[in-house]
This record gives structure tokens, sequence and C-alpha cells, in this order.
């Protein structure tokens, strides 16, 4: 029997992908980077082929958000520095293998048949987690209580409830091995003003995550609409109909 590309297959590679690149990059040098970085860009090519062209342009969309925000508060600001002081080759695509993975995490039918119940599962871990690094670690974190108040935001008026949901599962196990494996570290306060403390990582990182999936969300399909009335409009065709939501079963 081939092998067959499936939504579980996917996210068992994805899930396997992340911690497999972070121990590799632990010793890279800059040109084992480089590979990393060609490995993702090829994994995350081959995923978007299985997928819908909304989902591919949400996927490119948080792509870019994350790449700006990466220069500029690592690059630049360095509020969470790697181990080599500069964005690793596989971060950038490796934002897409994320968003893909917490899409997928969240359309699987055994949370989309609990949704409830895994809306509710994610509110209390994230918000004792949040809670833990406010109050009780060593290291105070009021930035993850921030970016938990976020998740809760995105979790009540988010339109894809399940992919936050996924998000939170997928960031989390993303940073808590990232930063125990020494690949990155985000500094005891924020590099701006100084005012804010953070944990290493901070608590609820996808609080943080979730603005790129929100852009993705919001900016991809009025994207996808405008190139197919270019399109269209070019071929001198009818204008195609809108796309329905990637989620299916988000709330």
């Amino acid at each position: 029997m081939s092998w067959r590309w499936t939504d579980r297959r996917a996210l068992l590679l994805a899930l396997a992908w992340i911690p497999s690149t972070l121990w590799l990059d632990r010793t890279a040098s800059l040109a084992g980077q480089l590979a990393l970085g060609a490995v993702t860009v090829a994994l995350l090519a081959v995923w978007l082929v299985h997928e819908t062209p909304l989902v591919r342009v949400q996927t490119l969309v948080v792509v870019a958000v994350a790449a700006v925000v990466e220069l500029v508060f690592s690059g630049w600001l360095g509020v969470y520095v790697y181990r080599l002081e500069h964005v690793p080759a596989y971060v950038f695509p490796g934002h897409g293998l994320v968003y893909l993975a917490a899409l997928t995490l969240g359309r699987q039918p055994l949370v989309r048949e609990n949704a409830r119940a895994a809306v509710r599962l994610t509110v209390v871990l994230a918000g004792a987690w949040a809670l833990w690094g406010l109050v009780l670690s060593p290291r105070h974190d009021v930035l993850g209580f921030a970016w938990y108040l976020c998740l809760l935001g995105f979790l009540r008026w988010g339109r894809s409830t399940l992919l936050y949901v996924g998000a939170f599962a997928v960031v989390s196990y993303l940073e808590v091995l990232g930063t125990s494996w020494g690949v990155w570290e985000w500094m005891p306060r924020d590099t701006i003003l100084g005012w804010v403390p953070m944990g290493n990582p901070p608590s609820v990182a996808a609080g943080g995550y979730g603005w790129f999936d929100l852009y993705a969300v919001l900016l991809a399909p009025v994207l996808l609409a405008a190139w197919r009335r270019r399109r269209a409009v070019a071929a001198g065709g009818r204008l195609p109909e809108p796309e329905a939501d990637a989620v299916r079963g988000a709330a």
C-alpha cells in the first residue's frame, strides 16, 4: 500500500520536525542552519500542496508577519536571542509549519467533537501556567500573563477558536523545547523600556503567536479574493465564488 498524506500524519511529522530541528541546532554551524532551513522549506512546500488555496495564503501571511517580528524583536531589539545571535534560516518557514500544525490539530475529529472541552482545558492549563509565572516562578513573568489575556480574547471572540487551541499546544511545546535546549533565550525584561518582566519562555507564548494567526484568518480571504478577481479580469471570465473557512468545525 502506498503512503498517503493525511492530516494526522502531517501533524505527527510536524511534531517530529520541531524537536529534531531544535536538537540539531544546539550544535549547528551557520551552514548547518542553512541545511535545516532547506529541509524546512521543502517540508512546508510539500504540506502546502495538500492544502486549500485559502490555507496556503494564510500560511504565507503568517510567514511574512512572523519574519518581520523575528527580525525586529530578535534581530534588532534583542527581546529574545538565538544561540548564534541571528535568526536561523529554518525559523521563517518554520513559522508556517507551526501554523499548519496548530490548524491541523484544531481540525482533528477528536478535538472538533469535543470543542468546548478543548477550549476549557486550554483556558485552565494556560491560566495555571500564567499564574505560576506571575506569582510563583523564580523569574517573574508579566509578559506571559499578558499573553494569557490575549489568548482568552482569541478564544472568546476569534473566528477560528480551535486554531488557537492548537496554537497553545504546539507553541508551548516549541517554546519549552527551544529554551530548555538553549536554542534561544528570552531576556529577563523587555529591552525596549525595561518595564516588563519575562519568563524564559514567557508562560503563554501562544497568546502572542495568536496575533500571527489572527492576521492570517483576517487577511488571507481578502488577499485570495483580490488575486482571483485579478485573474478573472485578466482572463475575461466570471468572478469565482468565495472559499469557505479553512478551520472546519471551529467556532
